[in-house]
């Protein structure tokens, strides 16, 4: 290749660089975050506590064998086995004002569900989506057990690091591993008591 003034020169192109921030750059210039998403990093690194690990259990309560209990100040799921046993899985519950107890029974059961926030949800954030189809992005996660008629569900969950903490609208979380292990172990009718 010649050049205007007859001299040739190499065939590449000249380097191309990427433009670097300059030292002592503004601090507005660096992307800030705000405290929601601060306190979500947080807790991402939180490592997963070994004590809500699904794990067989002794279970004296008298109740029929396939009953859920979900012992909510405790974040415990406790799934009856019979003869003084029970499988224990750790969950996350409602936040302070969400809480609630009572019996229900499994109404309905979803693989990968899809998800529309009630409207008293998006009262309250109304940043939400209005429908999220199922999906690993998904917030019901892997498996959903609806509860009667109600709002709640017992779901799984694309944040595993609020299994232990009070962190739902009044829904019980679970991890997805969890869900799909308590998903495929009841049915339809089963008895839910929350305490």
């Amino acid at each position: 290749f010649l050049f205007g003034d007859g001299e040739q020169r190499g065939l590449r192109p000249p380097p191309v660089y990427q433009q670097q921030p300059a030292y002592g750059e503004p601090p507005s210039a660096v992307p800030q975050l705000t405290p929601e998403q601060e306190e979500v990093a947080e807790a991402m690194q939180r490592p997963f506590d070994p004590k809500y690990e699904k794990q067989l259990v002794d279970y004296d309560r008298n109740e029929k064998p396939g009953t859920i209990v979900i012992d909510t100040p405790n974040k415990f799921l406790y799934l009856v086995e019979g003869d003084g046993k029970a499988l224990r899985y750790g969950i996350g519950v409602g936040k302070p004002g969400f809480t609630w107890s009572g019996v229900k029974s499994i109404s309905a059961k979803r693989e990968w569900p899809d998800w529309t926030p009630p409207a008293e949800m998006l009262a309250r954030r109304p940043d939400l989506p209005r429908h999220m189809a199922g999906g690993p992005e998904n917030p019901l996660g892997a498996r959903a057990m609806y509860l009667g008629s109600s709002l709640y569900r017992i779901h799984g969950s694309n944040e595993p690091w609020t299994i232990g903490t009070n962190v739902s609208s009044g829904c019980i979380r679970m991890r997805n591993e969890d869900v799909i292990d308590l998903y495929g172990r009841v049915n339809v009718g089963a008895r839910v008591i929350v305490l």
